[in-house]
């Protein structure tokens, strides 16, 4: 398992786990990065990661991306 800033953009990758406190995790949850969930990384910008996870395109902070293990 590795967290989900260390994927290669364009490869999908199976959601493992999602970390960090209860706000953090239910925040992710609702966003769709559920464990057993498929995410592929559109793009790394500055701070933020772009994936795509359920059919939507998000743009996450490499900080909370650092919870979600693949």
């Amino acid at each position: 398992m590795v967290p989900l800033m260390f994927a290669k953009a364009g490869e999908e990758n199976i959601i493992k786990k999602v970390g960090g406190n209860p706000d953090v995790r239910a925040h992710l949850e609702n966003l769709g990065f559920v464990p057993g969930g498929s995410v592929t990384v559109v793009s790394d910008i500055g701070g933020s990661l772009i994936v795509n996870v359920k059919e939507s395109r998000v743009a996450i902070s490499k900080e909370m991306a650092g919870r979600i293990m693949v």
